[in-house]
């Protein structure tokens, strides 16, 4: 566990936890998905970024946004079946949902899936001299999932926090669980990073 969560090399990502994707009212609620998982993980997000805060471990907001200069005709009709805009830049729906950025954390806006394309993520990373991963937020198989797996591509130590990550459909949740484990790093729970981070002497793992 130490390549994965030691606090000096470590930063914890919390991926698209906006209104959008999580509020009752939002974008995805509206087209008819099941967001209660995604409000079912805001205390697990709260208990990770303290203690990251009281451990030097930077906190990374990922926050999806999107306009005329970013939507492509490709991305414009992945779901033309249930075109309900997402996340449109400057809007209520783009805001985080239960969470608020303290002043030393960091905002990366991202327009795509993986919050390292088109994004400064790599290049803060990098400055911040973090080669390890722990990745949270929603939805767990699509902008979780593709941020892990373009984060173990680019050599991170990935860590998927389980319960602090949601979909709308719990077999696929299960499902990129599964995935990262046998392919692309570690998964875990928001008690088990917690209680590394925590401990006295750094724990033997």
């Amino acid at each position: 566990m130490k390549e994965h969560l030691n606090p000096e090399d470590t930063a914890l990502v919390i991926v698209d936890v906006q209104n959008d994707f999580c509020h009752e009212d939002g974008a995805c609620a509206r087209r008819g998905s099941d967001v209660t998982a995604a409000q079912a993980i805001i205390s697990q997000l709260q208990a990770l970024i303290d203690t990251a805060h009281g451990n030097g471990v930077p906190v990374v907001f990922i926050q999806m946004t999107l306009n005329d200069k970013t939507v492509s005709d490709a991305w414009s009709k992945r779901m033309e079946e249930n075109p309900i805009a997402v996340c449109e830049k400057g809007s209520w729906g783009t805001e985080f949902y239960k969470l608020s950025p303290a002043s030393e954390d960091i905002v990366v806006e991202k327009h795509r899936y993986s919050a390292f394309i088109g994004t400064e993520l790599d290049m803060i990373l990098g400055n911040l001299k973090r080669k390890s991963l722990v990745i949270t937020g929603v939805a767990t198989n699509v902008c979780v999932e593709s941020t892990a797996r373009d984060g173990f591509m680019m050599d991170y130590h990935v860590t998927l926090v389980q319960d602090a990550c949601a979909g709308y459909d719990a077999e696929l949740h299960d499902a990129t669980c599964k995935n990262i484990t046998n392919n692309f790093g570690l998964v875990l729970n928001a008690a088990d990073i917690i209680e590394y981070w925590s401990s006295p002497v750094p724990m033997v793992g």
